[in-house]
C-alpha cells in the first residue's frame, strides 16, 4: 500500500518564470537518498532537492522513508526490495502501477521517469515523459528505448553517450553533478595517487598500478569488492601487482573518500570502456584534485586535457602524465567542477528541459544537440 506525504514547510518560486509541476519517479529498489549504494537514487534525490530549491513543485514517487524536500511523496514500499534487485522484476512492475495511479490524477507538466517498466506507460499520457539514459545506451537497453520511440524524450549524461545511440529520441544533454561545496578543497597535494571504483577489468586498476609504478608513484586503491567477479579480477589481476608502493585499503566511504581524493597527487582513471559518465571525476575535481585518464566515453568532456589533467592513452603516456600534474593549478580543477559540475548546473539544465518540453517548444533539438566527435 502507497503512502503519500503532504510537505507544506517548503517555498514556492514566485519568480517570472512560473513553477512547473513535476512528477518524480525513482527506482524502487533504494530509498532517497540512498545511505550506501544507489548511484541512479542519489542523483534524482539531490535533483529533487534542487528543483524545490528553484521554486518548482515536485511529486515523488520511490520506496522507503521521506528524506527529500518533494512536496509531495508517493510511498511505493515501506522498506525499499533491495533484496531482489537481480532476482525479481516485480517491483519494477508495482512501481509503474503505482506512478500511474498516483500521477495521472495530478496537474503535472511534465514527468522524469528513472525507473525501467515506467516510461511503458508514457505512451497514454497527454504530457511529456522525460527519461535519463543513466546506463549504457547499447544492446538491449538502447533497443529497449528504440522501440518506445517518441513517447519518451531521452536525456543523455554526456554527449559521448548520444553518440553511441545518434537515432535514439534524445532532447538534451545534462550531466551528473555532485555536491562540489561538500568536497574539500587542497592546494598542497601528497605525492601519492590515487585510484578508486568497482574492481572490474574495465575500471583498469591494474593499468593504474602499472602506470603510477613506472612513474615513481605510491598508489591507493579504495573500491567496491564484494560480488564473485570483482574477487576473481582482483584476486587475478590486481593483489599480484600490490607492494610497498601499491596498497589496496578496503571500500571508502563518504567521508573518508573526500580526505583521499583532497590529498592525491591526482586521480588515475584508466577507463577500458565507453562509461556515460565518471562520477569520480567530477568528485576529483571538486577537490582541486587533476585527473589522468583515457580517452573513452565521457572523459574527454570531463577533463581538459592541460588545464584539469591529461587525457591520454597507454601506459607509458599515463606514467608520464603523473609527473606532470605538479604543472597544473588546483584551483583551476576547483573553479571547472563549480562551473560545470554543481548540483545548481545539473538542475537548471533539467528545468530547461522540462520548460521547453511543457511549453511544446519546436527548437528543443536544435538547441540542445550533441556536437560533433
Amino acid at each position: 500500500m502507497s503512502l503519500i506525504v503532504e510537505r507544506e514547510d517548503v517555498p514556492r518560486g514566485d519568480g517570472a518564470d512560473r513553477p512547473l509541476r513535476i512528477g518524480m519517479v525513482a527506482p524502487p529498489w533504494y530509498e532517497l537518498p540512498p545511505r550506501g549504494y544507489g548511484g541512479t537514487e542519489a542523483v534524482v534525490a539531490t535533483l529533487v532537492d534542487q528543483l524545490v530549491a528553484r521554486g518548482h513543485e515536485v511529486t515523488l514517487v520511490a520506496s522507503g522513508t521521506p528524506r527529500t524536500r518533494a512536496q509531495r511523496h508517493v510511498r511505493v514500499y515501506e522498506e525499499p526490495p533491495s533484496h531482489l534487485l537481480g532476482s525479481s522484476v516485480m517491483p519494477e512492475l508495482v512501481l509503474a502501477a503505482e506512478a500511474a495511479r498516483a500521477l495521472d490524477g495530478l496537474d503535472l507538466d511534465v514527468v522524469h521517469d528513472n525507473s525501467a517498466a515506467g516510461p511503458l506507460l508514457a505512451r497514454g499520457r497527454a504530457i511529456p515523459t522525460v527519461v535519463t539514459m543513466h546506463g549504457p545506451v547499447g544492446g538491449d537497453n538502447g533497443d529497449y528505448y528504440r522501440r518506445l520511440g517518441s513517447s519518451v524524450d531521452l536525456v543523455a549524461i554526456s554527449h559521448a553517450q548520444r553518440r553511441h545511440a545518434p537515432d535514439l529520441n534524445w532532447v538534451g544533454t545534462v550531466h551528473n553533478a555532485i555536491d562540489v561545496p561538500s568536497f574539500p578543497f587542497r592546494a598542497d597535494k601528497s605525492d601519492t595517487v590515487l585510484w578508486i571504483g568497482r574492481f572490474s577489468p574495465d575500471k583498469g586498476a591494474h593499468i593504474a598500478i602499472e602506470a603510477a609504478r613506472r612513474a615513481g608513484r605510491r598508489i591507493l586503491l579504495a573500491g567496491k569488492l564484494s560480488e564473485a567477479a570483482e574477487k576473481e579480477y582482483f584476486d587475478r589481476d590486481v593483489r599480484p601487482l600490490l607492494g610497498p608502493d601499491a596498497e589496496y585499503i578496503g571500500e571508502a566511504d563518504s567521508q573518508l573518500k573526500r580526505e583521499l581524493f583532497a590529498l592525491a597527487s591526482c586521480l588515475l582513471f584508466p577507463i577500458q570502456w565507453h562509461e556515460p559518465f565518471g562520477m569520480v571525476m567530477a568528485e576529483a575535481l571538486a577537490c582541486g584534485t587533476p585527473v589522468v585518464a583515457t580517452p573513452r566515453g565521457s572523459v574527454p568532456e570531463v577533463v581538459r586535457h592541460g588545464e584539469t589533467g591529461f587525457v591520454v592513452e597507454g601506459v607509458d603516456a599515463l606514467a608520464d602524465a603523473v609527473t606532470r600534474v605538479c604543472e597544473l593549478d588546483p584551483a583551476a580543477c576547483r573553479r571547472d567542477a563549480e562551473q560545470r559540475f554543481d548540483l545548481p548546473v545539473m538542475a537548471a539544465g533539467y528545468e530547461r528541459v522540462y520548460r521547453m518540453l511543457a511549453e511544446g517548444s519546436e527548437t528543443i533539438r536544435s538547441l540542445t544537440a550533441a556536437p560533433a566527435a
